[in-house]
């Protein structure tokens, strides 16, 4: 199925927002002893936060991708997709989950570690059958 790459970018991010927040508030909620609704808040606020940030970096992806003599999109490729959303993310994430749950940076960060794990894979996975589903965008279509 081809869509449009505005509709592309927007369904991409709705779509793996709404897997994210059905699987991490529950953990958030378990790990971090957080009240369910607590947990739901925080996850609810850091997918507002990502979904903005998917929706910006992936234009700015594709734009540098379009520009690239290579075409297609590699396992090495997906990971640094991955990899740069992961870190510009949790730039944004560390001090928001610091003011919500009442620790400092460091105490935030390390317990966005275990987060970041998992999205480092699920973004990688979860754009793998996205594409799959509905294909490759056009800046990365091979000519």
């Amino acid at each position: 199925m081809k869509l449009a790459p505005r509709t592309r970018r927007i369904v991409q991010a709705v779509l793996y927002e709404a897997l994210a927040v059905g699987f991490v508030a529950p953990v958030l909620s378990l790990v971090y002893g957080q009240a369910p609704l607590s947990a739901l808040g925080l996850t609810l606020t850091m997918s507002l936060i990502a979904l903005a940030w998917n929706y910006g970096f992936n234009a700015l992806f594709e734009r540098w991708e379009a520009r690239q003599t290579v075409k297609g999109r590699s396992w090495a490729r997906r990971a640094a997709h991955g990899a740069l959303f992961e870190g510009g993310l949790a730039l944004i994430l560390v001090p928001v989950m610091a003011l919500w749950l009442g620790v400092s940076l460091w105490e935030a960060f390390v317990a966005d570690i275990g987060i970041l794990v998992f999205f480092l894979v699920y973004t990688v996975v979860f754009t793998w059958v996205f594409d799959r589903v509905f294909g490759l965008p056009g800046a990365a279509l091979k000519s």
